[in-house]
């Protein structure tokens, strides 16, 4: 198990402040050394949807387009892309690469990815995700960078370099994955096998802001000032997640049990000083209560697990009744009259509309019962 975690401290986005940090940051893990000219590497950000760099939603382009220079100096050919929330289709990925200012992409002579042709992969090793449909602009890369951002999530807490990779997924079969994996820690599993099928050369995290609160694409921009990479994803998260204060996190506890990163922080090697970067205040999503009173044969850990389950809440104030919210539900959970209404029977709490909605009218809310519990 790689256990060792690069940090470098970076206090903004412009050019030379973004080269800088990137090599720094890189150093500790051998450069950029196991690159050779002619090499095709996949560069996987993080474009949740169409929102402007400064909303901390996304990978910021500076960074990218810095990571870009440095491969294309080895001899690499690189692409650049995701598969956002929606339509797999060009227009829309042009759209969200123009919203996002990853166009910027193509001045360094890196090409962005509108392949949007799929690929099936096989992976009997898997725990539950054994056949599936990706993205086929990755099949053929002979490495793959997860270059992601440090954000909140409504799900699984947090979001980093393993999360990141959920967007191998084409855009309209997202829901779908959350329908069929409903139970937290099932989601969070198929998260690493995705993460395992794809095993990612390099790592990089986004921390120079992040998102606290509503995240990951309706919280708020929190400076934190700093880059983290890892040839272990599952490691650069814990990192991560020592940063914003994270105790429990789904995937880290997913990873720890597969045997793929140490259970705490304190296990973990670091070059640089995490501690600098640590925030005491970052707002976080609850999470206490995600599935530890489940069981598949105790009715009454299910009932109280019932009790204590967050759930997303509207903020009528907020709404504007644009309906997406209800096309993106998985479960069919939602209806418009003439604001949205969730059915508490249906809804598999997947927090996709918490996730998609453009106002920030959606958040995640604890039960008076849990809230009545962690006193």
């Amino acid at each position: 198990m790689d256990t060792l975690v690069s940090v470098a401290p970076c206090e903004n986005y412009e050019h030379d402040i973004v080269t800088h940090a990137l090599e720094e940051v890189l150093k500790p893990l051998g450069g950029l050394s196991w690159v050779t000219p002619g090499m095709h590497v996949a560069v996987k950000v993080n474009l949740v949807r169409r929102l402007a760099p400064e909303k901390a939603a996304t990978t910021h382009p500076a960074l990218v387009c810095a990571l870009c220079r440095m491969l294309i100096a080895r001899g690499a050919e690189v692409t650049v892309g995701d598969s956002p929330g929606g339509i797999f289709v060009p227009a829309y990925l042009k759209s969200v690469y123009a919203g996002t200012g990853m166009l910027a992409v193509e001045q360094t002579g890196a090409r962005l990815n509108y392949d949007v042709s799929q690929t099936t992969a096989h992976f009997p090793d898997a725990k539950y995700a054994k056949t599936f449909d990706y993205t086929g602009w990755l099949a053929g890369a002979d490495a793959v960078i997860s270059f992601a951002k440090l954000k909140t999530h409504g799900l699984m807490a947090m979001t980093g370099a393993v999360k990141n990779l959920f967007g191998i997924i084409p855009g309209t079969k997202k829901p779908e994955f959350h329908f069929l994996y409903p139970d937290t820690m099932q989601f969070a599993h198929m998260l690493v096998d995705l993460c395992q099928y794809i095993r990612p050369t390099l790592s990089i995290v986004d921390a120079v802001w992040g998102m606290e609160g509503n995240g990951p694409s309706s919280g708020d921009p929190r400076f934190i000032g700093c880059i983290l990479a890892s040839k272990n994803p599952y490691a650069c998260d814990l990192a991560g997640g020592r940063i914003m204060g994270v105790t429990e996190a789904p995937v880290l506890r997913a990873a720890y049990e597969r045997g793929l990163a140490p259970e705490r922080a304190e296990d973990l090697t670091f070059a640089g000083d995490l501690a600098r970067f640590c925030q005491t205040d970052f707002r976080l999503i609850p999470m206490r209560n995600v599935d530890l009173f489940l069981s598949k044969s105790g009715h009454l850990d299910r009932a109280f697990g019932y009790l204590i389950r967050r759930k997303p809440k509207l903020r009528p104030e907020l709404c504007i009744s644009c309906g997406i919210c209800m096309r993106t539900c998985p479960a069919h959970a939602i209806t418009l009259s003439p604001k949205p209404h969730f059915d508490r029977r249906t809804c598999i709490c997947c927090f996709c509309c918490q996730e998609f909605c453009p106002e920030s009218a959606i958040v995640v809310a604890r039960s008076p019962f849990a809230k009545f519990l962690s006193r």
